[in-house]
Protein backbone atom coordinates (compact mmCIF):
# COMPACT_ATOMS: atom_id res chain seq x y z
CA UNK A 1 0.00 0.00 0.00
CA UNK A 2 1.24 3.61 -0.75
CA UNK A 3 1.44 6.43 1.30
CA UNK A 4 -0.83 7.82 -0.91
CA UNK A 5 -3.25 5.29 -0.43
CA UNK A 6 -2.68 5.15 3.02
CA UNK A 7 -2.87 9.27 4.15
CA UNK A 8 -6.66 8.80 1.87
CA UNK A 9 -7.86 6.05 4.53
CA UNK A 10 -7.05 8.19 7.04
CA UNK A 11 -8.82 11.18 4.88
CA UNK A 12 -11.93 9.15 4.83
CA UNK A 13 -11.79 7.98 8.50
CA UNK A 14 -11.55 11.30 9.91
CA UNK A 15 -14.07 12.69 7.63
CA UNK A 16 -16.79 9.49 8.44
CA UNK A 17 -15.62 10.10 12.39
CA UNK A 18 -16.83 14.12 11.89
CA UNK A 19 -19.80 13.13 9.85
CA UNK A 20 -20.87 11.05 12.76
CA UNK A 21 -20.09 13.63 15.75
CA UNK A 22 -22.47 16.41 13.75
CA UNK A 23 -25.01 13.70 12.73
CA UNK A 24 -25.30 13.41 16.50
CA UNK A 25 -25.31 16.40 17.07
CA UNK A 26 -27.90 17.29 14.95
CA UNK A 27 -29.78 14.47 15.90
CA UNK A 28 -29.25 15.49 19.77
CA UNK A 29 -30.57 18.70 18.98
CA UNK A 30 -33.39 17.93 17.35
CA UNK A 31 -34.36 15.46 20.14
CA UNK A 32 -34.07 18.14 22.74
CA UNK A 33 -36.25 20.93 20.67
CA UNK A 34 -38.69 17.90 20.13
CA UNK A 35 -38.54 17.73 24.28
CA UNK A 36 -39.00 21.27 24.54
CA UNK A 37 -41.49 21.68 22.08
CA UNK A 38 -43.49 18.79 23.85
CA UNK A 39 -43.00 20.14 27.33
CA UNK A 40 -43.86 23.70 25.90
CA UNK A 41 -47.60 21.78 24.84
CA UNK A 42 -47.98 20.71 28.03
CA UNK A 43 -47.76 23.87 30.11
CA UNK A 44 -49.55 25.91 27.50
CA UNK A 45 -52.60 23.33 27.69
CA UNK A 46 -52.35 23.65 31.57
CA UNK A 47 -52.10 27.96 31.04
CA UNK A 48 -55.48 27.22 29.02
CA UNK A 49 -57.15 25.06 31.63
CA UNK A 50 -56.23 27.47 34.22
CA UNK A 51 -57.72 30.30 32.45
CA UNK A 52 -60.65 28.98 32.13
CA UNK A 53 -61.58 28.67 35.25
CA UNK A 54 -62.77 31.66 37.01
CA UNK A 55 -64.48 32.41 40.36
CA UNK A 56 -67.07 35.40 40.97
CA UNK A 57 -65.77 38.87 41.05
CA UNK A 58 -65.01 39.46 44.44
CA UNK A 59 -67.67 42.58 46.05
CA UNK A 60 -64.80 44.99 46.15
CA UNK A 61 -64.39 44.36 42.48
CA UNK A 62 -67.71 45.22 42.15
CA UNK A 63 -68.08 48.42 43.84
CA UNK A 64 -64.62 49.78 43.05
CA UNK A 65 -65.56 53.44 41.73
CA UNK A 66 -65.36 54.11 37.69
CA UNK A 67 -65.90 57.89 37.73
CA UNK A 68 -65.50 60.94 39.97
CA UNK A 69 -69.38 60.38 40.90
CA UNK A 70 -68.73 56.94 42.34
CA UNK A 71 -66.19 58.10 44.97
CA UNK A 72 -68.52 58.94 48.12
CA UNK A 73 -67.70 61.61 50.25
CA UNK A 74 -64.62 63.19 49.29
CA UNK A 75 -65.60 66.11 47.42
CA UNK A 76 -62.72 68.77 48.37
CA UNK A 77 -60.16 65.91 47.83
CA UNK A 78 -60.90 65.16 44.41
CA UNK A 79 -61.74 68.75 43.44
CA UNK A 80 -57.75 69.27 44.88
CA UNK A 81 -56.29 66.46 43.15
CA UNK A 82 -58.42 67.39 39.41
CA UNK A 83 -56.81 70.58 39.94
CA UNK A 84 -53.56 69.06 40.86
CA UNK A 85 -53.20 66.45 37.62
CA UNK A 86 -56.13 67.81 35.28
CA UNK A 87 -54.52 71.16 34.52
CA UNK A 88 -52.07 71.72 31.45
CA UNK A 89 -49.17 71.31 34.24
CA UNK A 90 -50.22 68.63 36.26
CA UNK A 91 -48.26 68.31 39.38
CA UNK A 92 -46.92 65.08 41.69
CA UNK A 93 -49.11 64.64 44.66
CA UNK A 94 -49.32 63.11 47.49
CA UNK A 95 -52.41 62.10 49.05
CA UNK A 96 -53.03 61.74 52.78
CA UNK A 97 -55.75 59.76 54.26
CA UNK A 98 -56.66 56.62 56.42
CA UNK A 99 -57.24 53.25 54.54
CA UNK A 100 -60.38 52.78 53.00
CA UNK A 101 -61.58 56.13 51.76
CA UNK A 102 -60.93 55.82 47.80
CA UNK A 103 -57.09 57.11 47.19
CA UNK A 104 -55.78 54.97 45.25
CA UNK A 105 -59.67 55.19 43.04
CA UNK A 106 -59.53 58.37 42.85
CA UNK A 107 -55.92 58.70 40.80
CA UNK A 108 -57.17 56.11 38.53
CA UNK A 109 -60.64 58.25 37.60
CA UNK A 110 -58.44 61.75 37.98
CA UNK A 111 -55.91 60.05 35.32
CA UNK A 112 -59.11 59.17 33.07
CA UNK A 113 -60.52 62.95 33.52
CA UNK A 114 -57.52 63.98 32.64
CA UNK A 115 -57.21 62.16 29.15
CA UNK A 116 -60.22 64.21 28.26
CA UNK A 117 -58.70 67.55 29.15
CA UNK A 118 -57.57 69.14 25.62
CA UNK A 119 -54.85 70.82 27.61
CA UNK A 120 -53.27 67.85 29.22
CA UNK A 121 -50.36 66.62 28.67
CA UNK A 122 -51.63 63.18 29.61
CA UNK A 123 -52.42 61.19 26.14
CA UNK A 124 -54.81 59.24 25.36
CA UNK A 125 -52.84 56.06 25.64
CA UNK A 126 -51.22 57.22 28.89
CA UNK A 127 -50.43 54.84 31.79
CA UNK A 128 -51.44 53.91 35.35
CA UNK A 129 -48.75 52.06 36.34
CA UNK A 130 -49.51 51.32 40.30
CA UNK A 131 -47.14 49.55 42.73
CA UNK A 132 -47.07 49.18 46.18
CA UNK A 133 -43.95 50.21 48.79
CA UNK A 134 -44.27 47.93 51.26
CA UNK A 135 -43.21 44.96 48.61
CA UNK A 136 -41.08 46.87 46.15
CA UNK A 137 -37.73 45.75 47.41
CA UNK A 138 -34.46 46.21 46.17
CA UNK A 139 -31.32 44.35 46.02
CA UNK A 140 -28.20 46.75 46.70
CA UNK A 141 -26.26 45.15 44.64
CA UNK A 142 -28.37 46.40 41.93
CA UNK A 143 -29.46 42.77 40.69
CA UNK A 144 -32.92 43.93 40.82
CA UNK A 145 -35.06 47.21 42.03
CA UNK A 146 -38.75 47.16 40.61
CA UNK A 147 -39.37 51.05 41.21
CA UNK A 148 -36.36 52.47 39.42
CA UNK A 149 -34.67 49.54 37.37
CA UNK A 150 -31.87 47.76 36.92
CA UNK A 151 -28.73 45.97 35.10
CA UNK A 152 -28.88 42.60 34.36
CA UNK A 153 -24.77 42.25 34.00
CA UNK A 154 -23.38 39.16 32.29
CA UNK A 155 -22.18 37.01 35.78
CA UNK A 156 -26.04 37.00 36.61
CA UNK A 157 -27.48 36.65 32.54
CA UNK A 158 -25.84 33.09 32.67
CA UNK A 159 -26.71 31.22 29.23
CA UNK A 160 -28.28 34.11 27.59
CA UNK A 161 -27.39 35.21 24.64
CA UNK A 162 -26.11 38.54 25.73
CA UNK A 163 -24.02 36.87 28.66
CA UNK A 164 -22.56 34.97 26.81
CA UNK A 165 -21.50 37.57 24.69
CA UNK A 166 -20.68 39.58 28.04
CA UNK A 167 -23.10 42.49 27.31
CA UNK A 168 -25.28 44.18 30.27
CA UNK A 169 -28.83 44.25 29.84
CA UNK A 170 -30.92 47.01 31.32
CA UNK A 171 -34.56 46.12 32.67
CA UNK A 172 -36.80 49.15 33.03
CA UNK A 173 -38.40 49.43 36.27
CA UNK A 174 -42.27 51.34 37.06
CA UNK A 175 -40.85 54.59 36.82
CA UNK A 176 -40.19 54.08 32.96
CA UNK A 177 -42.96 52.07 32.25
CA UNK A 178 -45.03 54.98 33.89
CA UNK A 179 -43.36 57.38 31.53
CA UNK A 180 -46.08 59.53 30.28
CA UNK A 181 -48.55 58.50 32.25
CA UNK A 182 -48.94 58.52 36.46
CA UNK A 183 -46.63 56.46 38.37
CA UNK A 184 -48.86 55.37 41.94
CA UNK A 185 -47.09 54.09 45.10
CA UNK A 186 -49.30 53.25 47.48
CA UNK A 187 -48.23 53.35 51.34
CA UNK A 188 -45.00 55.97 50.10
CA UNK A 189 -43.78 56.44 53.25
CA UNK A 190 -42.02 52.90 53.41
CA UNK A 191 -39.74 53.15 50.77
CA UNK A 192 -36.83 52.23 51.78
CA UNK A 193 -34.32 55.49 52.16
CA UNK A 194 -32.18 54.52 48.76
CA UNK A 195 -35.10 53.90 47.07
CA UNK A 196 -36.33 57.45 48.04
CA UNK A 197 -33.51 59.21 47.57
CA UNK A 198 -33.43 57.21 43.43
CA UNK A 199 -36.68 58.65 42.99
CA UNK A 200 -35.93 62.05 44.03
CA UNK A 201 -33.61 62.02 41.72
CA UNK A 202 -35.21 60.74 38.94
CA UNK A 203 -38.61 63.29 39.74
CA UNK A 204 -35.67 66.19 39.51
CA UNK A 205 -34.23 64.61 35.90
CA UNK A 206 -37.22 62.97 33.79
CA UNK A 207 -34.99 60.29 33.03
CA UNK A 208 -33.15 57.15 34.81
CA UNK A 209 -29.52 56.73 34.69
CA UNK A 210 -27.86 53.22 35.06
CA UNK A 211 -24.35 52.23 35.60
CA UNK A 212 -22.77 48.57 34.64
CA UNK A 213 -18.82 47.79 35.29
CA UNK A 214 -19.49 45.67 32.32
CA UNK A 215 -20.44 48.50 29.80
CA UNK A 216 -17.86 50.23 27.43
CA UNK A 217 -18.47 52.78 25.27
CA UNK A 218 -16.04 51.62 23.01
CA UNK A 219 -17.69 47.84 22.30
CA UNK A 220 -18.82 47.63 19.28
CA UNK A 221 -20.15 44.34 20.56
CA UNK A 222 -22.83 45.91 22.57
CA UNK A 223 -26.41 46.70 20.70
CA UNK A 224 -27.27 50.51 19.85
CA UNK A 225 -30.14 50.66 22.06
CA UNK A 226 -27.91 49.54 25.02
CA UNK A 227 -25.44 52.20 24.19
CA UNK A 228 -28.41 54.73 24.05
CA UNK A 229 -29.89 53.32 27.34
CA UNK A 230 -26.31 53.89 28.91
CA UNK A 231 -25.32 57.24 27.27
CA UNK A 232 -28.98 59.32 27.46
CA UNK A 233 -30.99 57.18 30.14
CA UNK A 234 -34.40 55.77 29.74
CA UNK A 235 -37.07 58.21 29.76
CA UNK A 236 -38.78 58.47 32.95
CA UNK A 237 -41.24 61.79 32.79
CA UNK A 238 -44.06 61.03 34.66
CA UNK A 239 -46.81 62.51 37.31
CA UNK A 240 -46.23 60.92 40.97
CA UNK A 241 -49.18 60.51 43.31
CA UNK A 242 -48.11 58.53 46.50
CA UNK A 243 -50.98 57.31 48.80
CA UNK A 244 -49.85 57.33 52.66
CA UNK A 245 -51.70 56.59 56.04
CA UNK A 246 -49.04 58.37 57.64
CA UNK A 247 -48.99 61.60 58.81
CA UNK A 248 -46.75 64.47 56.90
CA UNK A 249 -44.70 64.81 59.62
CA UNK A 250 -42.89 60.89 59.01
CA UNK A 251 -42.29 62.06 55.44
CA UNK A 252 -39.09 63.13 54.02
CA UNK A 253 -39.14 66.66 53.80
CA UNK A 254 -37.43 66.24 50.34
CA UNK A 255 -40.42 64.57 49.39
CA UNK A 256 -43.14 67.01 50.38
CA UNK A 257 -41.33 70.10 48.81
CA UNK A 258 -41.77 68.57 45.31
CA UNK A 259 -45.34 67.33 45.74
CA UNK A 260 -48.38 68.79 46.29
CA UNK A 261 -50.36 67.68 49.55
CA UNK A 262 -53.91 66.97 49.60
CA UNK A 263 -55.91 64.86 52.39
CA UNK A 264 -58.66 62.79 52.05
CA UNK A 265 -60.67 62.80 55.27
CA UNK A 266 -62.69 59.59 57.63
CA UNK A 267 -65.68 58.57 55.83
CA UNK A 268 -69.07 59.54 57.55
CA UNK A 269 -71.30 57.38 58.93
CA UNK A 270 -74.28 58.66 56.28
CA UNK A 271 -71.43 58.08 53.64
CA UNK A 272 -70.39 54.41 55.59
CA UNK A 273 -74.45 53.83 54.36
CA UNK A 274 -74.55 54.90 51.10
CA UNK A 275 -71.44 52.33 50.57
CA UNK A 276 -73.08 49.71 51.92
CA UNK A 277 -76.17 50.07 50.24
CA UNK A 278 -74.62 50.14 46.88
CA UNK A 279 -72.67 47.19 47.62
CA UNK A 280 -76.05 44.80 48.84
CA UNK A 281 -77.39 46.87 45.38
CA UNK A 282 -74.68 45.04 43.87
CA UNK A 283 -75.07 41.83 45.24
CA UNK A 284 -79.05 41.75 44.08
CA UNK A 285 -80.43 41.72 47.32
CA UNK A 286 -83.29 44.27 48.01
CA UNK A 287 -82.64 47.30 49.92
CA UNK A 288 -82.40 46.70 54.12
CA UNK A 289 -82.00 50.05 56.00
CA UNK A 290 -81.83 48.16 59.31
CA UNK A 291 -78.62 46.46 58.23
CA UNK A 292 -77.46 49.36 56.56
CA UNK A 293 -77.79 50.96 60.13
CA UNK A 294 -75.62 48.28 61.56
CA UNK A 295 -73.04 48.89 59.48
CA UNK A 296 -72.83 52.80 59.80
CA UNK A 297 -72.57 52.15 63.63
CA UNK A 298 -69.36 49.58 62.66
CA UNK A 299 -67.98 50.09 59.69
CA UNK A 300 -64.63 52.79 59.52
CA UNK A 301 -63.98 53.19 55.78
CA UNK A 302 -65.47 51.80 52.60
CA UNK A 303 -63.69 48.79 52.16
CA UNK A 304 -64.76 47.14 56.04
CA UNK A 305 -68.23 48.21 54.81
CA UNK A 306 -68.13 46.34 51.46
CA UNK A 307 -66.16 43.21 53.61
CA UNK A 308 -69.25 43.25 56.19
CA UNK A 309 -72.02 43.84 53.43
CA UNK A 310 -70.11 40.50 51.54
CA UNK A 311 -69.71 38.23 54.58
CA UNK A 312 -73.84 39.01 55.61
CA UNK A 313 -74.77 37.83 51.81
CA UNK A 314 -72.44 34.62 52.40
CA UNK A 315 -73.95 33.95 55.77
CA UNK A 316 -77.63 34.56 54.19
CA UNK A 317 -77.06 32.38 50.67
CA UNK A 318 -75.31 29.56 52.47
CA UNK A 319 -78.86 29.76 54.82
CA UNK A 320 -81.12 29.60 51.19
CA UNK A 321 -82.12 33.20 51.99
CA UNK A 322 -82.29 35.82 49.21
CA UNK A 323 -82.13 38.87 51.27
CA UNK A 324 -79.85 40.32 54.40
CA UNK A 325 -80.90 41.03 57.89
CA UNK A 326 -79.62 43.21 60.51
CA UNK A 327 -78.98 39.79 62.22
CA UNK A 328 -76.79 38.95 59.56
CA UNK A 329 -74.77 42.06 60.19
CA UNK A 330 -74.88 42.20 63.63
CA UNK A 331 -73.33 37.95 63.59
CA UNK A 332 -70.66 39.30 61.46
CA UNK A 333 -69.97 41.96 63.69
CA UNK A 334 -69.58 39.72 66.65
CA UNK A 335 -67.99 36.76 65.37
CA UNK A 336 -65.20 39.40 63.72
CA UNK A 337 -64.66 40.96 67.01
CA UNK A 338 -65.55 44.76 65.93
CA UNK A 339 -66.09 47.65 67.63
CA UNK A 340 -68.05 50.39 67.26
CA UNK A 341 -66.31 53.51 65.69
CA UNK A 342 -65.54 56.22 68.40
CA UNK A 343 -68.57 58.69 67.17
CA UNK A 344 -68.45 61.42 70.35
CA UNK A 345 -72.05 63.27 70.86
CA UNK A 346 -71.94 66.29 73.08
CA UNK A 347 -73.52 66.08 76.24
CA UNK A 348 -77.56 66.21 76.77
CA UNK A 349 -77.36 69.00 79.24
CA UNK A 350 -74.90 71.91 79.95
CA UNK A 351 -72.52 70.34 82.97
CA UNK A 352 -70.17 72.35 85.64
CA UNK A 353 -66.93 71.25 84.85
CA UNK A 354 -67.40 69.74 81.12
CA UNK A 355 -66.59 71.34 78.56
CA UNK A 356 -66.06 69.94 74.42
CA UNK A 357 -62.64 70.11 73.28
CA UNK A 358 -61.31 68.88 69.88
CA UNK A 359 -58.33 66.93 68.83
CA UNK A 360 -56.78 65.92 65.67
CA UNK A 361 -55.09 62.17 65.87
CA UNK A 362 -54.56 61.89 62.29
CA UNK A 363 -54.68 63.52 58.61
CA UNK A 364 -57.59 65.38 58.51
CA UNK A 365 -58.85 63.46 61.54
CA UNK A 366 -61.03 65.58 64.20
CA UNK A 367 -62.76 63.91 67.35
CA UNK A 368 -64.73 65.36 69.98
CA UNK A 369 -62.42 65.39 73.31
CA UNK A 370 -64.23 65.87 76.56
CA UNK A 371 -62.52 67.76 79.32
CA UNK A 372 -63.62 67.06 82.33
CA UNK A 373 -62.79 69.00 86.43
CA UNK A 374 -64.06 69.12 89.99
CA UNK A 375 -62.62 71.15 91.92
CA UNK A 376 -63.04 70.32 96.09
CA UNK A 377 -62.33 73.69 98.72
CA UNK A 378 -58.51 72.35 100.26
CA UNK A 379 -56.96 73.75 102.37
CA UNK A 380 -55.39 77.69 102.29
CA UNK A 381 -53.12 77.27 99.43
CA UNK A 382 -52.38 73.60 100.02
CA UNK A 383 -54.79 72.51 96.77
CA UNK A 384 -52.97 70.11 94.62
CA UNK A 385 -53.88 69.51 90.73
CA UNK A 386 -54.49 66.10 89.28
CA UNK A 387 -54.18 65.49 85.79
CA UNK A 388 -55.30 62.06 84.58
CA UNK A 389 -56.03 60.72 80.68
CA UNK A 390 -52.91 62.66 79.20
CA UNK A 391 -49.32 61.25 78.62
CA UNK A 392 -46.59 61.46 80.47
CA UNK A 393 -43.68 62.34 78.41
CA UNK A 394 -42.87 62.58 74.90
CA UNK A 395 -39.26 60.72 73.46
CA UNK A 396 -38.12 63.01 70.38
CA UNK A 397 -35.76 61.08 68.24
CA UNK A 398 -33.67 62.94 65.47
CA UNK A 399 -30.49 62.32 64.18
CA UNK A 400 -27.64 60.74 66.83
CA UNK A 401 -29.78 61.76 69.46
CA UNK A 402 -33.42 61.27 71.79
CA UNK A 403 -34.67 63.89 73.39
CA UNK A 404 -37.78 63.68 76.49
CA UNK A 405 -39.78 66.92 77.00
CA UNK A 406 -42.55 66.57 79.24
CA UNK A 407 -45.89 66.13 78.38
CA UNK A 408 -47.92 69.66 76.68
CA UNK A 409 -51.35 68.78 77.81
CA UNK A 410 -49.54 69.39 81.62
CA UNK A 411 -47.47 72.34 80.18
CA UNK A 412 -50.86 73.85 79.26
CA UNK A 413 -52.20 73.22 82.36
CA UNK A 414 -49.63 75.37 84.64
CA UNK A 415 -50.09 77.76 81.67
CA UNK A 416 -54.13 77.97 82.81
CA UNK A 417 -53.59 77.67 86.46
CA UNK A 418 -51.36 81.06 85.85
CA UNK A 419 -53.71 82.96 83.70
CA UNK A 420 -56.90 82.18 85.70
CA UNK A 421 -55.51 83.80 88.95
CA UNK A 422 -55.76 86.73 86.87
CA UNK A 423 -59.42 86.96 86.98
CA UNK A 424 -59.53 86.57 91.07
CA UNK A 425 -60.06 82.74 91.18
CA UNK A 426 -57.70 80.73 93.59
CA UNK A 427 -56.92 77.42 92.22
CA UNK A 428 -54.52 76.82 94.85
CA UNK A 429 -57.30 76.74 97.45
CA UNK A 430 -58.43 73.96 96.02
CA UNK A 431 -57.98 70.22 94.99
CA UNK A 432 -58.34 70.11 91.25
CA UNK A 433 -58.75 67.23 89.16
CA UNK A 434 -58.41 67.45 85.36
CA UNK A 435 -59.59 64.43 83.28
CA UNK A 436 -59.46 63.44 79.86
CA UNK A 437 -62.36 60.15 79.32
CA UNK A 438 -62.22 58.10 76.56
CA UNK A 439 -58.98 56.02 77.18
CA UNK A 440 -56.51 57.04 74.97
CA UNK A 441 -54.10 58.80 76.54
CA UNK A 442 -53.82 62.36 74.56
CA UNK A 443 -50.70 65.38 74.27
CA UNK A 444 -50.60 68.56 72.76
CA UNK A 445 -51.41 72.27 73.84
CA UNK A 446 -54.52 73.26 72.12
CA UNK A 447 -57.15 72.04 74.48
CA UNK A 448 -55.21 75.24 76.36
CA UNK A 449 -58.55 77.32 76.13
CA UNK A 450 -60.88 74.21 76.91
CA UNK A 451 -59.01 73.28 80.45
CA UNK A 452 -59.24 77.35 81.46
CA UNK A 453 -63.08 77.17 80.99
CA UNK A 454 -63.38 73.84 82.44
CA UNK A 455 -60.90 75.15 85.72
CA UNK A 456 -62.79 78.27 85.84
CA UNK A 457 -66.25 76.30 85.72
CA UNK A 458 -65.80 73.97 88.26
CA UNK A 459 -64.73 76.72 90.75
CA UNK A 460 -67.62 78.86 89.94
CA UNK A 461 -69.86 76.63 89.87
CA UNK A 462 -71.22 77.90 86.44
CA UNK A 463 -72.14 75.51 84.01
CA UNK A 464 -70.92 75.85 80.31
CA UNK A 465 -72.77 75.34 77.40
CA UNK A 466 -73.49 71.74 76.22
CA UNK A 467 -73.32 72.71 72.69
CA UNK A 468 -70.36 74.64 72.34
CA UNK A 469 -66.85 73.10 71.56
CA UNK A 470 -63.43 75.03 71.45
CA UNK A 471 -59.85 74.75 70.40
CA UNK A 472 -56.72 76.89 70.71
CA UNK A 473 -53.40 76.54 73.03
CA UNK A 474 -53.43 79.36 75.97
CA UNK A 475 -50.05 81.61 76.84
CA UNK A 476 -49.12 83.02 80.30
CA UNK A 477 -50.37 86.09 78.83
CA UNK A 478 -53.70 85.23 78.08
CA UNK A 479 -53.72 85.19 74.37
CA UNK A 480 -55.01 82.09 71.90
CA UNK A 481 -52.20 81.17 69.78
CA UNK A 482 -52.95 79.06 66.60
CA UNK A 483 -53.12 75.22 66.49
CA UNK A 484 -53.53 72.82 63.77
CA UNK A 485 -56.49 70.54 62.19
CA UNK A 486 -58.72 73.24 62.94
CA UNK A 487 -60.84 72.50 59.31
CA UNK A 488 -60.71 68.57 61.08
CA UNK A 489 -61.86 69.60 64.43
CA UNK A 490 -64.81 72.06 62.97
CA UNK A 491 -66.04 69.21 61.19
CA UNK A 492 -65.94 66.83 63.75
CA UNK A 493 -67.67 69.24 65.98
CA UNK A 494 -69.99 69.83 63.53
CA UNK A 495 -70.40 66.12 63.66
CA UNK A 496 -70.51 65.88 67.35
CA UNK A 497 -73.96 67.72 67.65
CA UNK A 498 -71.91 71.05 68.35
CA UNK A 499 -73.45 74.33 67.28
CA UNK A 500 -70.35 76.88 68.28
CA UNK A 501 -67.18 76.55 68.03
CA UNK A 502 -63.91 78.98 69.17
CA UNK A 503 -61.00 79.01 67.68
CA UNK A 504 -57.90 80.97 67.45
CA UNK A 505 -58.07 84.54 65.23
CA UNK A 506 -54.96 83.30 63.50
CA UNK A 507 -56.34 80.31 62.44
CA UNK A 508 -59.15 82.10 60.35
CA UNK A 509 -60.38 81.46 56.79
CA UNK A 510 -62.91 82.80 54.52
CA UNK A 511 -64.10 78.77 54.45
CA UNK A 512 -65.45 79.30 57.68
CA UNK A 513 -67.85 82.23 56.86
CA UNK A 514 -71.22 80.97 56.25
CA UNK A 515 -70.63 77.44 57.17
CA UNK A 516 -74.21 75.54 57.71
CA UNK A 517 -75.20 73.69 60.87
CA UNK A 518 -72.06 75.71 63.03
CA UNK A 519 -70.84 78.87 63.57
CA UNK A 520 -67.03 79.33 64.10
CA UNK A 521 -65.76 82.43 66.45
CA UNK A 522 -62.35 83.34 65.74
CA UNK A 523 -60.99 84.48 69.62
CA UNK A 524 -57.97 86.65 70.14
CA UNK A 525 -57.78 86.40 74.13
CA UNK A 526 -58.89 84.13 77.45
CA UNK A 527 -60.91 87.42 78.08
CA UNK A 528 -62.96 86.90 74.68
CA UNK A 529 -63.37 83.26 75.94
CA UNK A 530 -64.76 83.67 79.21
CA UNK A 531 -67.28 86.57 77.69
CA UNK A 532 -68.60 84.52 75.36
CA UNK A 533 -68.92 81.71 77.35
CA UNK A 534 -69.73 83.43 81.37
CA UNK A 535 -71.18 87.09 80.16
CA UNK A 536 -69.53 89.96 81.58
CA UNK A 537 -69.98 88.84 85.21
CA UNK A 538 -67.50 85.40 84.97
CA UNK A 539 -65.27 85.18 86.71
CA UNK A 540 -65.03 85.59 90.19
CA UNK A 541 -64.28 84.27 92.88
CA UNK A 542 -66.24 82.52 95.72
CA UNK A 543 -66.56 85.67 98.38
CA UNK A 544 -64.82 88.91 98.41
CA UNK A 545 -62.82 87.86 101.80
CA UNK A 546 -61.58 84.94 99.07
CA UNK A 547 -60.91 88.00 96.74
CA UNK A 548 -58.77 90.00 99.33
CA UNK A 549 -57.15 86.83 100.87
CA UNK A 550 -53.21 86.72 100.73
CA UNK A 551 -51.42 84.05 99.25
CA UNK A 552 -49.87 81.72 101.66
CA UNK A 553 -45.60 82.09 101.18
CA UNK A 554 -45.23 78.87 100.27
CA UNK A 555 -48.54 78.30 97.67
CA UNK A 556 -46.62 77.44 94.53
CA UNK A 557 -44.46 75.80 96.48
CA UNK A 558 -47.38 73.27 97.72
CA UNK A 559 -48.88 72.59 95.16
CA UNK A 560 -47.29 69.61 93.13
CA UNK A 561 -48.83 68.33 90.30
CA UNK A 562 -48.84 64.90 89.79
CA UNK A 563 -49.90 63.08 86.45
CA UNK A 564 -51.98 59.63 86.58
CA UNK A 565 -51.06 58.28 83.23
CA UNK A 566 -54.37 56.53 81.81
CA UNK A 567 -53.59 53.43 79.66
CA UNK A 568 -50.91 52.26 77.20
CA UNK A 569 -49.43 54.75 74.48
CA UNK A 570 -51.90 55.41 71.45
CA UNK A 571 -52.38 58.43 69.11
CA UNK A 572 -50.59 61.27 70.38
CA UNK A 573 -52.79 63.80 68.19
CA UNK A 574 -53.23 67.18 69.48
CA UNK A 575 -56.03 68.16 71.69
CA UNK A 576 -58.61 71.12 70.93
CA UNK A 577 -60.27 71.31 67.79
CA UNK A 578 -60.90 74.26 65.25
CA UNK A 579 -64.49 76.02 65.11
CA UNK A 580 -65.74 79.11 63.29
CA UNK A 581 -67.57 81.63 64.19
CA UNK A 582 -68.30 85.52 63.31
CA UNK A 583 -65.78 87.17 66.42
CA UNK A 584 -66.74 87.43 69.82
CA UNK A 585 -66.87 90.08 72.32
CA UNK A 586 -64.05 90.97 74.45
CA UNK A 587 -63.25 92.44 77.92
CA UNK A 588 -63.56 90.74 81.27
CA UNK A 589 -65.88 91.57 84.23
CA UNK A 590 -64.93 89.56 87.93
CA UNK A 591 -67.86 88.80 89.85
CA UNK A 592 -68.54 86.84 92.80
CA UNK A 593 -70.24 83.82 92.13
CA UNK A 594 -69.98 80.78 95.29
CA UNK A 595 -67.59 78.18 95.15
CA UNK A 596 -68.70 74.74 94.63
CA UNK A 597 -68.72 73.88 98.77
Amino acid sequence: MTLGSLLMLVQVFFAVVIGIYFWNLLRNQKSNRTAVDRESRKEMDKLRKLRSISLTKPLSEKTRPANMNDIVGQKEGLRALKAALCSGNPQHVIVYGPPGVGKTAAARVVLEEAKKNPASPFRLDAKFTEIDATTARFDERGIADPLIGSVHDPIYQGAGAMGVAGIPQPKPGAVTKAHGGILFIDEIGELHPIQMNKLLKVLEDRKVYLESAYYHAEDPNIPLYIHDIFQNGLPADFRLVGATTRSPNELPPALRSRCMEIYFRPLLPSEIGQIAENAIAKIGFPPQPEAVEVVKHYATNGREAVNIIQLAAGLALSENRQGLAASDVEWVVNSSQLSPRPDRKIPSEPQVGLVNGLAVYGPSMGALLEIEVTAMPAALGKGQTTITGVVDEEELGGGQRTLRRKSMAKGSVDNVLTIVRKFGLRPENYDLHVNFPGGTPVDGPSAGIAMAVAIASAITGRPVDNKLAMTGEISIHGRVKPVGGVIAKVEAAFQAGAETVLIPKENWQAIFEGLEGVKVVPVETIEEVFTHIFGDSIVGVANKEEAERPLAPDTFASAPISVLHAGGFASQGELAAPAIYPPGGGGSAPAGTPAPG
